[in-house]
């Protein structure tokens, strides 16, 4: 199964200490290797970004910064693994790089399933059970 992993952070200007880059890219190296993870990446301040919004029924373009930000996306990674469990044990160990490098940080690692062919096969033969 394919995870996407969603890190947030109500502190979006602090960016990782050197001791955690140097961590995190040990871990990369290490799943990356080992086929697990696919793809990663941080992402650039918010006053850099845009959002394209609808509400309404208008359509709109609005450069960040942006004000209501509570929460800010600071990277994101995909992974291959056989489960939710695999996904959840391996987002613990990256979260806990933070806890090590920067122990006053804040933030969440949201861990989501991909929606893949193999996975809707799954979510239609569960829904035919199901009624």
């Amino acid at each position: 199964m394919r995870f996407m992993y969603i890190v947030t952070s109500p502190q979006p200007n602090r960016g990782p200490t050197p001791a955690l880059m140097e961590a995190m890219h040990k871990l990369a190296d290490r799943e990356i290797k080992a086929g697990r993870m696919l793809d990663s990446g941080g992402l650039m301040p918010v006053s850099m970004g845009a959002q394209v919004k609808i509400a309404g029924g208008k359509l709109s373009v609005v450069d960040g910064p942006f004000v209501e930000a509570k929460e800010l996306i600071g990277g994101y990674a995909i992974f291959e693994l056989r489960d939710m469990e695999e996904a959840v044990a391996a987002a613990v160990e990256f979260m806990q790089l933070h806890k090590e490098h920067m122990p006053d940080w804040e933030g969440t690692c949201e861990v989501r399933a991909l929606v893949t062919p193999q996975s809707e096969m799954g979510c239609q033969a569960e829904a035919r059970v199901a009624s």
